[in-house]
């Protein structure tokens, strides 16, 4: 659909000469089109900027959720009626959460035909794992370790939501969380820095593009800066106290990634860091993002977190909120009104210098055009483009690609998995297994509900069983709609007879347990972090008549699962797998893919290890010093190692490892690490081959172990290859605790192996010290 009227209002930006508002519409003769493409976006901003009054620009800051039914009337009154009266003065520059090609064009047209200047809005959204046709949850995809397939997601999304109108995404979460008590550790990439800063970059990659005008592109948006991951007591929202160094070494790593990879945008997060609010601290977003960094897109605050200083105890009242956000450098106020109603009188009262509105709004701007935004405000409003793009088979192809790349096979005694596709009596039971809605899994707004391929639907796929349902028990009995939040059944087991007859009479059990997709995310932490409800007790009932069971979880944060590990011959992370959850899972439980996923955060035994991580620090008493000691860092009654390690992962595949070599020759320029990997089986298959080191002796204290390189390998039956990875400066090096990178001589440790819980190990001896 073409809009060769509007496209000549906004083409360009060389007649800015009257201030009057007839003259200072985006217009210009046709004859002037092809100097406007050679002038730069630069100098487009600037011509624009020196256009717009002080109260425009405050309006590039302000952005708006969706706020009346676009199908109706313009809103005569209360809040929504505000909100309209300044979209059309060009006090809004950009709105979230209207999607689709309609609504889209409606709220655009204002903007561009109403307004004085008509510089269009930029529309954002939560595209978290998909718009309409879901991949898995971004902690699945993780999994994977699979960084081409990661992009590719994230590529599909994108081009579904910017043919439904959308151009910005909330996305991607680079947050690292070693808390499985965090709802919210299923919207990234585990506890992780190096794996973390490697994901971000394909999903920016994958949102992005090479070329940002594209309209199957999409902005991203980094988020959230900085610390929200570690909030206190896995509680979302809560306060974070970290030191210098885990700051510098763990979270900003994947965010500084993310700024040399392009990202467009970035979010602030709700947490205080150091007793400032992120969205009102200068230190992050000043002094590291924007200049350290040199990042030069813009800064968003999280929902209404300007105006949530004054809960902190930070800001006494909404203005003050304003001056320190916009003082801060959070250029866009997400939903809090602050800006668009204090920062003009700030501006005049000499609190806050207008030479900041004018680079918030120059960054502002500086995204749009290069979203191409001003060339065409409707490029994203393609009726037909949306119809023939959501949920295309080739989407439903690549999320199916990722869902089964994202299983990973916590458990195979006995070889029990892969099923044998014939003459088998098969129980399916529990009440996942049959759920069309919960594999959608958490922040899948514009996905329907009843959309997903359940597991049930998948292993019927394949006829050559005999397949028999029992839903054993409700996890859920009731859900309040607005908030998608579940009253969990903790009582009801009166379906347990059905399902434990199923069983009894079947030559293999496949449970399907776990979380439903609304009890992890924004939100939802928990306590508590084993199956919910009476999931337990159903499944240990059905183990005692058969033991020949596959658990299949369903969940989007690590789980507690002593009793399962212990007595549970076959165990598969299923996670929330989205649209095409059944059909995957299906595959891998028949062998028609082969499982390869890695686990990309640790599984603890029990909730009281939490945090817990691969990467930690070594303590003063480090290990059990004899018999019966008690004077060493552990619990009384636990261990203190985790059920399943970070990096782990089996295959229907034997690897082997061998014949580990270092090379230091050419230690001034890097270290190169040599290793033969073989599968020493019948199958072909993947593995994720890991390499990490310790840095024994260091300034600042270092990890036991940290990973620094990895490589996903395929090999087929009986076949071996040496794999060589090399390491830089920057993965020898760390930060100290004034923020600089540093890489000092001595001795270090180098592992590899299947998992964190690695197999062969050496030492060598770095020769150089860079500071930087």
């Amino acid at each position: 659909m073409k809009y060769i009227k509007h496209i000549a209002i906004v083409l360009a930006l060389i007649s800015f000469s009257s201030c009057n508002k007839g003259d200072d519409k985006l217009a210009m003769s046709s004859d002037s089109t092809d100097t406007t493409k050679n002038v730069s976006i630069e100098n487009k901003v600037e011509e624009l900027l020196n256009k717009m009054t002080l109260e425009e620009k405050i309006g590039q800051m302000n952005q708006y959720n969706g706020f009346w039914d676009l199908t109706g009337p313009a809103p005569s009154e209360g809040v929504a009626a505000k909100k309209y009266e300044h979209l059309r003065k060009g006090y809004v520059g950009s709105m979230l959460n209207v999607r689709g090609v309609e609504d889209v064009m409606k709220v655009q047209k204002i903007a561009v035909e109403e307004t004085r200047l008509g510089i269009p809005l930029i529309i954002g959204f939560d595209v978290i794992h998909g718009y309409e046709t879901l991949s898995p949850i971004p902690l699945a995809e993780s999994a994977s370790w699979d960084l081409k397939a990661i992009e590719r997601s994230a590529e599909v999304a994108a081009e579904e939501a910017a043919a439904a109108g959308i151009n910005w995404t909330f996305a991607p979460m680079v947050d690292i969380s070693r808390d499985a008590r965090w709802g919210r550790v299923m919207e990234g990439a585990g506890e992780d820095p190096f794996l973390g800063s490697k994901i971000a970059v394909a999903r920016i990659n994958g949102f992005q593009g090479d070329d940002l005008s594209d309209p199957k592109t999409i902005a991203a948006c980094a988020k959230h800066f900085a610390g929200y991951g570690f909030s206190e007591s896995g509680r979302d929202y809560n306060t974070v106290d970290v030191g210098t160094s885990t700051l510098y070494n763990t979270i900003f790593p994947p965010f500084e990634a993310s700024t040399k990879a392009g990202v467009r945008t970035f979010m602030n997060s709700f947490n205080e860091l150091n007793g400032v609010p992120a969205t009102g601290n200068k230190f992050l977003q000043r002094d590291i993002l924007k200049e350290k960094w040199k990042f030069d897109g813009f800064v968003v605050s999280d929902w209404g977190s300007i105006a949530e200083m004054i809960a902190h105890g930070h800001a006494k009242d909404g203005k003050q909120a304003a001056e320190m956000a916009a003082n801060a450098g959070s250029d866009m106020d997400m939903e809090s009104y602050m800006y668009v109603e204090e920062l003009a009188a700030l501006v005049k009262e000499g609190k806050v210098d207008e030479k900041l509105i004018t680079d918030a709004a120059r960054r502002i701007l500086r995204v749009k055009f290069e979203l191409g935004l001003f060339d065409d405000p409707y490029k994203y409003c393609d009726i037909d483009r949306e119809k023939a793009t959501l949920g295309k088979q080739e989407i439903h192809d690549a999320v199916l690609d990722m869902a089964q790349k994202s299983v990973v096979l916590l458990k195979n005694e006995n070889s029990l998995l892969p099923l044998k596709k014939e003459n088998q009596k098969i129980a399916v039971i529990g009440a996942l297994a049959n759920d069309k809605t919960s594999p959608l899994g958490s922040w899948r707004i514009a996905a329907k509900d009843e959309t997903a391929v359940s597991v049930l639907e998948g292993l019927k796929q394949y006829n050559g069983n005999q397949i028999t349902y029992a839903k054993g028990a409700d996890l859920s009995t009731g859900e309040n709609t607005f908030a998608r939040e579940l009253t969990i059944n903790t009582t009801d087991k009166s379906e347990f007879a059905k399902a434990k007859s199923v069983a009894k009479n079947a030559d293999v059990v496949i449970m399907v347990l776990g979380e439903h997709g609304f009890q992890s995310g924004e939100g939802r932490s928990r306590t508590e972090i084993g199956l919910p409800g009476v999931q337990q007790e159903l499944l240990e009932e059905i183990y005692a008549v058969n033991k020949n069971i596959v658990l299949v979880l369903n969940n989007g944060r690590p789980l507690a699962l002593p009793w399962a590990d212990e007595n549970i011959p076959a165990i598969v992370e299923a996670w929330h797998l989205g649209t095409q959850s059944g059909n995957a899972i299906a595959r891998v439980l028949y062998g028609d893919y082969n499982p390869s996923g890695k686990l990309p955060m640790s599984f603890p035994r029990n909730v009281g290890q939490l945090p817990l991580y691969y990467n930690y620090k070594s303590t003063g008493r480090p290990n059990e010093p004899s018999p019966g000691e008690v004077f060493w860092s552990h619990y009384m009654d636990e261990s203190n190692t985790p059920l399943y390690p970070f990096g782990h992962g089996l295959s229907y595949s034997k690897f082997v490892y061998s014949d580990l070599a270092i090379n230091a020759n050419d230690a001034d320029k890097y270290i190169t690490v040599t290793f033969n990997l073989k599968n020493e089986s019948k199958v072909k298959g993947k593995e994720v081959a890991q390499l990490y080191i310790q840095d024994l002796f260091a300034s600042i204290t270092r990890p036991v172990k940290e990973l620094k390189g990895f490589e996903l390998v395929e090999l087929e039956a009986g076949e071996q290859k040496r794999i060589e990875i090399k390491l830089t400066k920057d993965e020898l090096g760390f930060y100290d605790n004034q923020g600089n990178f540093i890489v000092e001589s001595g001795d270090f440790k180098v592992f590899v192996g299947g998992s964190s819980k690695t197999i062969l190990e050496d030492k060598f001896n770095l020769q150089w010290d860079i500071s930087q």
